[in-house]
């Protein structure tokens, strides 16, 4: 940076009107992210061409100023170039509002049509609009291109799976006759974790089974494949996966805990953790997280206080680690560790107050799980955080306090409804109960859960 800064500053002035050098000069301070000298050298360019510009929009982008970028596109007024194009559709893309969206379909709009031979152009623009949600324009565009490389065709799929259109993914997987790359396993095993139908166990095996061996050693691509394979079910494969994984990072370690907690057998996420120690590799948060949901599940006190004497404090202090610890907390009984934690939060989110309320009702404290939602802001209310004091109220006999929430609630979910039903069953107010599930069955089809 500093012989950079100094080089310009002793160049001649005469040379800023030689685009080449001024351009790279736009790039370095760009990629210092010393926006504001660009921009004054930009500025000082008597005639700018395309790539000018580009230099300038590109580091409006890499420096997140999108709507700078935006500013700077609807000034251009030569042609543009497909290298344009291509930034335009990116920043659209990540800023993805209403100004965005118009920009963005304008700019395609008029976009040379010998440009969506450009692979690197139009899987921007598919991104773009992927990004949108118009996934109808995006296939539009995904078909003009006479040939199609692997990025085209991760940017389809990604799109499909970002739009939970999950299926489309796998016609368009079981559709691809070029050589996958390991971008493309892991958008497929993602996919295919997501769907979780007997299909998406076909051919996410298909494609595991043809992985070539070396991504493996892909610590984002295998993440994903134990990921998919936990969600299967499929512990056995799964756990061969990790072994077989020369270089763990803290996501695969991940993986696989997170994976067990699914599959009932938190227990061994004990063992993993204590081989992640003999190696020293450290967990992050997430990681964290995960252990300390296995260790909630397994309800023991002393195994909790274990995990909590090692998580470093600025894990601690960061609301999600709260937010499962407090959790934790109320499912092993100690709810006063549970309240000392959510005394620390300082930005009280949903999660927060319903972990709360939650570890109140499991541990018989109905009166209090009822007051603490009284104090939860209106704002953060869900139908979830609802469910929970119902329940509080229902296990602790609170008949009056359950009818009050219950009236109070505008959007009487189907969930919410049967909670209520089992409070008035609880307490023998059968025939309450009964008029919920006619009032309910008037509009709605008969829902098992309710008589159980």
């Amino acid at each position: 940076m500093k012989t950079g800064k100094e080089l310009l500053a002793k160049m001649p002035e005469n040379y800023r009107n030689n685009n080449i050098t001024s351009n790279s000069a736009i790039d370095m301070l760009m990629k210092f992210g010393d926006v504001e000298n660009a921009e004054r050298i930009f500025r000082s360019i008597k005639t700018k061409d395309i790539i000018t510009y580009n230099a300038m929009v590109k580091g409006y982008v890499e420096n997140e100023m999108f709507e700078k970028a935006l500013d700077l596109f609807e000034q251009i007024d030569i042609e543009l170039g497909d290298v344009t194009y291509s930034i335009a559709f990116n920043c659209c893309a990540k800023l993805c509002n209403d100004r965005a969206m118009k920009v963005g379909k304008k700019l395609l709009a008029k976009m040379p049509e010998n440009y969506r031979n450009n692979n690197i152009t139009s899987t921007s623009a598919i991104d773009m609009l992927i990004k949108f949600g118009d996934v109808e324009n995006a296939e539009q565009i995904f078909r003009s291109i006479r040939t199609k490389d692997i990025i085209t065709y991760n940017a389809m799929v990604k799109g499909y799976v970002g739009n939970e259109m999950f299926e489309k993914a796998l016609d368009l997987f079981e559709q691809i006759d070029i050589e996958l790359g390991d971008v493309t396993y892991t958008i497929g095993f993602n996919a295919c974790a997501k769907l979780c139908n007997d299909r998406a166990m076909k051919i996410g095996k298909e494609l595991l089974a043809k992985m070539p061996e070396n991504y493996r050693n892909n610590n984002i691509t295998s993440t994903s494949a134990i990921d998919m394979l936990m969600k299967f079910g499929d512990v056995e494969n799964a756990e061969r996966m990790f072994r077989s994984i020369k270089a763990k990072g803290t996501n695969i370690y991940g993986a696989l805990m997170n994976g067990y907690n699914l599959n009932g057998e938190s227990w061994k996420c004990f063992k993993i953790f204590e081989e992640m120690k003999e190696k020293n590799i450290i967990p992050d948060e997430i990681e964290w997280n995960i252990l300390i949901g296995a260790w909630s599940k397994s309800g023991m006190l002393h195994h909790c206080q274990y995990i909590v004497n090692q998580i470093p404090l600025n894990i601690q202090n960061k609301i999600r680690t709260q937010n499962a610890l407090i959790d934790m907390w109320g499912k092993c009984g100690s709810i006063e560790n549970a309240k000392n934690v959510f005394n620390l939060v300082v930005d009280r989110d949903t999660i927060t107050y319903t972990a709360m309320i939650n570890a109140f009702a499991l541990n018989g404290m109905g009166s209090q799980a009822v007051e603490l939602y009284r104090e939860m802001p209106n704002i953060l209310r869900n139908h979830v955080s609802q469910i929970c004091v119902l329940n509080a109220c229902s296990h602790a006999g609170l008949l009056h306090e359950a009818r009050t929430i219950f009236n109070e609630i505008s959007l009487k979910t189907e969930p919410i409804i049967t909670t209520m039903i089992d409070c008035l069953s609880r307490l023998f107010m059968f025939d309450e109960a009964q008029k919920l599930i006619e009032d309910y069955e008037k509009t709605n089809t008969p829902s098992i859960v309710m008589y159980s």
